[in-house]
């Protein structure tokens, strides 16, 4: 940057977060965080108990042992893929994690719904201060049906 310039950060880059896997991800979170509802931690990595690299999640609230994760088409479609997110559900249920998950009908069709869902998930694991109506900024940018 020349000097005597000044750097301008944009909404856009407010927004961005480091080590996001897909644009669903960061679409999830952004309809969480416009309407509201805390922001989850990006790409939580949960080791086992010798420290080893066991799973990362898309979003997390650490704090509460929530997961949101966004399934593609793919989770559904790749027989390897779906046997690995068995296999991940019951980690997290042996490891007392809750887990959200949330699809591109959530995201495009249904996003009131899955804030509900959230919202929901995130009182039942014990998080205070969380809003009982959102915030109407969501609705810009998540119109749904």
């Amino acid at each position: 940057m020349p000097p005597g310039t000044q750097s301008r950060v944009t909404g856009a880059q407010l927004l961005a977060r480091k080590g996001v896997d897909s644009p669903q991800e960061t679409r999830l979170r952004l309809l969480l965080v416009l309407a509201g509802l805390p922001e989850p931690r990006v790409d939580l990595i949960i080791r086992g108990r010798d420290g080893s690299w066991r799973r990362r999640y898309d979003l997390a609230y650490e704090h509460l042992q929530l997961i949101i994760e966004y399934d593609g088409r793919q989770h559904a479609k790749d027989t390897q893929q779906w046997l690995t997110d068995i296999f991940r559900r019951e980690e997290l249920d042996q490891i007392r994690w809750r887990l959200v998950i949330v699809t591109s009908e959530g995201i495009y069709h249904e996003p009131l719904r899955t804030l509900e869902r959230v919202r929901d998930a995130l009182l039942e694991c014990g998080a205070v201060g969380i809003r009982r109506t959102f915030k109407p900024e969501w609705r810009l940018h998540f119109p749904g049906r």
